[in-house]
């Protein structure tokens, strides 16, 4: 989709090299290999992980020396430099760089450098323009690769920008900034509210399986009359475990091999990556399920769940299977597994440092807090979803409104860049001459010849685009 070409009279389409002025850069990072890397470095390699829409996001921590950075020839960042994603995801997305150290602070080959100068277009207003859905679009119809999908400098440089005069361009960047301001504050108000919600849905499960739904006035750490503290083992007429080799997969198999994160709210998740293995296949490793079978994830992330409704599934070894008998009502069981209780247990208990994995042992030692019949125990379970339902309709107008909220937000941008968000000044000096100006100054700035640093990057950009 093309950006709207109407805008004000006084308005430019520049595109970004010819907003450039002689001691502005426009680059791509650099080619900063593993090898190359140090973890005792000084400068720090900035990459696509920390480029957020608008906003520097400071995640990464790999390092080079100054002297090697210099060996590369590399381009140090400064403060206000626009860095531009060059890859999803979303591919194009663009931030201002924060941070003030020279020399400090490199990005890799996959970021584009933009610096404007003090004499040129103002930073802010270029980077909001950036991430204007419109021009967004622009970037993603000139993306190319097959795996990989990114946009080269090249094509970059050949968008143009809706440029207002340089006063209105303060005036934008100030009423974009006032308004994302009090936005900001509306969405981590949403995003706290829905980590609430986290916290109560457990709160939830924890008065259930203490018996508070049952008896208000029931002690901690005791159990209501009737109740019973029941091991798994007690209450399952088969608890195993998944297929510990690798059955033979098959694209054409009707059969899928499910593993712990196939396990989600009680459902099994067939995923576009998941394995398929044939019936043959199947035959070798099935397992004794029935309609009271509940799986449960015990590698990796722990107490993901799912019943078993006559899948055509081979269960993975990061997963362990129950077959709960009749004196359980399996719904109950599975939210006693969901619970917090078991989470923690499931901790304590894992062995591995960076995957955690819980042994069969230690699942059939689980204890679980059981009411004396399956009519209090559904009731239960009728309490839980309740609440838990009403969880669920908050959490979705949550979601609504966080959606509602990036609507706003592009409907913003999209009014600034048409020239709608704030009032036209005739007085202000139209965007031709600030361009005029920029062109002039780097013609008569202009090296007898092209930098060995440009020419290094742009014969390197044409090597990888």
């Amino acid at each position: 989709m093309s950006v709207n070409k109407e805008v004000p009279n006084g308005w430019a389409w520049p595109t970004i090299p010819e907003m450039i002025p002689s001691e502005g850069v426009f680059v791509d990072g650099d080619w900063i290999e593993s090898k190359d890397q140090d973890p005792n470095g000084e400068v720090r390699l900035i990459q696509l992980a920390d480029i957020g829409e608008g906003n520097f996001k400071n995640k990464s921590s790999r390092f080079l020396t100054l002297k090697r950075a210099n060996a590369l020839n590399c381009t140090f960042l400064r403060q206000d430099d626009i860095l531009v994603a060059r890859m999803p995801d979303p591919i194009g997305r663009a931030c201002l760089f924060p941070l003030k150290n020279e020399n400090s602070f490199v990005t890799a080959v996959d970021v584009a450098i933009i610096r404007l100068g003090d004499k040129s277009v103002i930073p802010k207003y270029l980077m909001h323009s950036i991430n204007n859905l419109y021009i967004r679009r622009e970037i993603e119809s000139l993306q190319s690769g097959t795996t990989r999908k990114r946009i080269s400098r090249s094509n970059f440089a050949i968008i143009k920008f809706p440029l207002a005069p340089l006063p209105e361009q303060h005036r934008i960047v100030a009423k974009i900034e006032e308004v994302f301001s009090s936005l900001d504050k509306g969405i981590e108000s949403l995003k706290s509210a829905r980590q609430q919600l986290i916290v109560y849905r457990q709160a939830v499960l924890k008065w259930a399986f203490e018996g508070k739904f049952a008896n208000e006035n029931v002690k901690e750490g005791e159990l209501p009359d009737g109740w019973k503290w029941k091991q798994t083992k007690e209450i399952t007429s088969v608890l195993g475990d998944g297929l510990h080799g690798t059955p033979v997969y098959s694209e054409s198999g009707e059969y899928y091999f499910i593993n712990g994160n196939n396990l989600s709210d009680g459902k099994i998740e067939i995923k576009e990556n998941t394995k398929r293995v044939t019936i043959e296949e199947y035959e070798k490793y099935k397992k004794p399920l029935n309609d009271n079978t509940i799986f449960v994830s015990i590698n990796g992330t722990l107490g993901n769940t799912a019943f078993y409704n006559g899948e055509k599934v081979v269960l993975g070894k990061s997963a362990c299977y129950f077959n709960v008998l009749n004196i359980v009502d399996k719904q109950y069981l599975r939210y006693c597994i969901t619970s917090q209780r078991f989470i923690n247990y499931a901790h304590k208990n894992a062995t591995g440092s960076t995957i955690k994995n819980v042994g069969l042992k230690s699942m059939r030692e689980f204890e679980i807090p059981l009411p004396a019949t399956i009519e209090e125990q559904q009731l239960i379970v009728g309490e839980i979803e309740f609440r838990l339902s009403v969880c669920d309709k908050i959490e979705e107008s949550i979601e609504q409104s966080l959606k509602q909220s990036e609507a706003l937000r592009q409907s913003i941008l999209k009014k600034a860049f048409e020239g709608k968000l704030v009032p036209q000044d005739p007085n202000d000096e139209p965007a031709s001459v600030l361009l005029d100006r920029i062109k002039a100054e780097r013609e008569q700035n202009k090296p007898e010849t092209p930098p060995r640093r440009q020419a290094g990057k742009i014969k390197t950009e044409k090597a990888k685009s």
